[in-house]
């Protein structure tokens, strides 16, 4: 009880309310500020989330940028086909009794290469080192590209021949090349290359998808023969074939450049225009706070025609005026040269000795 009573007492001095108040203050304080700072890091942590997103979603298109433009504008470089050659035989059953020819198609589909980008085509041929192909010397292979309707785009004919060794070499290479051979690891042929275009360029209205092959010689002895397409690249092509990664990292950043420039640019722009509503708003709520400015033109004109009637009453008014004057006024005397030259006081005075009288209005 005793207990009880006194802090009963103890809690109505004033000074212990003012601590608890304080207390509950700080506390409050200090509740708010947690609940603040809670409600920053939630922000905080959004909008660092949006801008992760927003980052990654701009690099993202940067690179899928590159990569569509990088199939888009590079061509495939190399294009391998092979020759089936095909002939007459002899009746005897021995030897070819026409030229060895091969029809080549390239593409099912309606157009193969790139329009505008020179082309390397040749044929490799693979030959024995045999006596019939060595006593043969040169021969003529020639090429003649044509659309799918079997029209002749163009043609073209290059010798070839097998690469001279002399007996010694010949003797020395088999000795040297032995084990392998023995083991079927090499053969005693050569590949010989024929290149029949330098610098072909398709045509868009015509299209090459076949080609026909022909070497012109019965005598010639072929283990086998492809045709090889390569796209000969220069300048951006070249670059960004031989130089990927540097290309690529040009390119993504160049992409990255102009997409932030059309982002703060359009950020702008919309940031602008919101100000410029926010300002017409003010000034229409300034206007319709101002009655007097929400007149127009006729408006307006009225009360240039309501202010000229108003001249022409106070024209009336001053009129009557006048004319009262004139009734209820004496007739004065004219001025005496002593007058003249007084100040206003004097003036009174005269007029009060001369009897003048104020006439009402």
């Amino acid at each position: 009880m005793m207990i009880g009573l006194f802090w009963r007492l103890f809690r109505r001095l004033p000074f212990v309310g003012s601590i608890g108040k304080n207390v509950a203050h700080y506390r409050q304080k200090a509740e708010d500020g947690v609940q603040k700072g809670v409600e920053n890091v939630r922000l905080l942590s959004f909008r660092g989330g949006l801008v992760g997103l927003l980052t990654a979603m701009i690099v993202w298109v940067s690179i899928f940028l590159y990569v569509a433009f990088y199939y888009a504008y590079m061509p495939s470089i190399s294009h391998v086909r092979p020759i089936h050659v095909q002939f007459e035989a002899c009746r005897d059953g021995k030897g070819l009794c026409s030229f060895p020819t091969a029809d080549v198609r390239l593409t099912k589909r309606h157009q193969l290469l790139m329009v505008g980008q020179p082309y390397k085509i040749y044929v490799q041929l693979e030959m024995p080192e045999s006596r019939v192909n060595k006593d043969l010397g040169m021969f003529m292979v020639c090429a003649s590209l044509r659309v799918r309707s079997g029209v002749e785009v163009d043609k073209a004919c290059r010798s070839a021949m097998l690469h001279y060794r002399s007996p010694l070499l010949e003797t020395l290479m088999t000795l040297t090349m032995s084990p392998l051979m023995v083991l079927g690891q090499t053969e005693e042929k050569q590949s010989v290359t024929v290149e029949l275009f330098s610098d072909f360029e398709e045509d868009q209205n015509q299209p090459v998808t076949d080609v026909r092959v022909e070497i012109k010689t019965r005598f010639v002895e072929l283990y086998s023969a492809t045709i090889f397409i390569h796209a000969h690249l220069t300048g951006l092509r070249y670059l960004m074939f031989h130089w990927p990664i540097l290309s690529a990292a040009v390119g993504i950043s160049s992409n990255l450049f102009f997409i932030l420039l059309m982002f703060s640019l359009s950020w702008w722009h919309l940031s602008n225009s919101d100000d410029s509503e926010g300002d017409e708003s003010k000034y229409d709520n300034r206007l319709s706070n101002d009655p007097a400015k929400e007149r127009n033109g006729f408006e307006f004109i009225g009360e240039l025609e309501d202010k000229d009637k108003d001249d022409v009453l106070e024209d009336s008014n001053m009129t009557q005026n006048l004319s009262k004057l004139e009734a209820f006024s004496e007739p004065l005397d004219p001025l005496e040269p002593s007058m003249f030259g007084k100040n206003k006081t004097d003036l009174e005075v005269l007029s009060k000795d001369g009897g003048v009288q104020e006439v009402p209005m």
